[in-house]
């Protein structure tokens, strides 16, 4: 008998002080758009849905409870119903409750979206498929910011390219079924 999909969906650091800094992330409105859609069609179709927060030590402009902490405002993630923790790594499951979380939920799969794609998604994809998940990542559901190097652009099409096939089912938000 061949193993039942139980997914998850997984909102990684869209926060008002990543999402809303001096430094804009790349196309950031479609991103938001395409993640509240994902958001929409899982809870329609009953599926959890996760949001990790980055959080930064006492003193520091993402620390508990400041402003620039908080979930973006136009995010779709409803903090009465869905599961929303904190984390101070990449890794959104290093020091965090979330592989206990998703064991309890008997979630298997994971569809990744959110900031950034070279930290937090990249380090989060290869974790959770260490764990034993397997995942889903939209290309078109992540994004991050310019670098000296890089452009944002070049950055997610890289990690994109990368973690397709060894780590994920690389796919397009609108091809993904909950």
């Amino acid at each position: 008998m061949p193993d039942i999909k139980r997914l998850a969906l997984l909102v990684i650091d869209m926060q008002t002080g990543l999402y809303d800094g001096p430094e804009k992330p790349y196309e950031r409105q479609r991103v938001l758009d395409t993640i509240n859609l994902l958001i929409q069609r899982a809870r329609h179709a009953g599926v959890p849905i996760f949001a990790a927060r980055h959080t930064g030590p006492a003193g520091s402009p993402i620390e508990v409870g400041s402003p620039l902490w908080q979930l973006w405002p136009a995010l779709e993630v409803d903090e009465a119903r869905d599961t929303v923790f904190d984390k101070t790594r990449p890794s959104c499951f290093l020091g965090t409750a979330l592989g206990q979380l998703l064991g309890a939920a008997q979630v298997n799969e994971l569809v990744i979206v959110g900031k950034k794609t070279q930290y937090c998604i990249d380090t989060t994809c290869r974790v959770a498929v260490e764990l034993g998940f397997s995942v889903v990542l939209p290309e078109d559901g992540h994004t991050c910011m310019d670098t000296a190097t890089l452009s944002a652009k070049a950055i997610i099409e890289h990690h994109n390219a990368t973690l397709a096939g060894a780590f994920v089912k690389r796919v397009t938000a609108a091809d993904i079924c909950f």
